[in-house]
């Protein structure tokens, strides 16, 4: 596997940076403390989904975040959603404790690969670390 992952970040480091995909990571099942699902799913992913495709033509803001950018307040299209400032609030909040739990689980898998895994992959990890403080 680190041999795999050595080389599709040869190849992307050989491609044009503007023709590569984007990524984006989407969390459709988040709960609240008492364990419901915040996003309502189903239909109303299209709304995540036109944000995505407005982020890409530039006409939609986005907020900054240790893990990488979340819709800007009011650029997510909410019209007619039964929502609550609280819910959407949960929904584009980080949490930070989370996120560096699983970040401390990183380095054991990473050991797995043995010294195939390339060295970015490690900068990565440390950097993702880093910006969770």
């Amino acid at each position: 596997m680190g041999d795999y992952f050595g080389y599709w970040l040869k190849i992307g480091r050989m491609a044009d940076p503007a023709k590569l995909p984007r990524l984006f990571y989407v969390n459709w099942f988040r709960k609240d403390a008492d364990g419901r699902f915040v996003w309502p799913g189903f239909g109303e992913n299209m709304r995540v989904l036109k944000w995505i495709i407005q982020r890409l033509s530039g006409d939609a803001e986005a907020v900054p975040t240790p893990i990488g950018n979340l819709p800007a307040p009011g650029s997510l299209d909410l019209a007619g959603l039964d929502l609550s400032q609280a819910d959407l609030d949960l929904l584009l909040t980080v949490d930070t404790r989370a996120w560096k739990a699983e970040a401390e689980q990183i380095p054991a898998f990473f050991r797995t690969f043995g010294p195939q895994l390339p060295g970015r992959l490690w900068e990565l990890q440390q950097d993702l670390a880093d910006r969770l403080g």
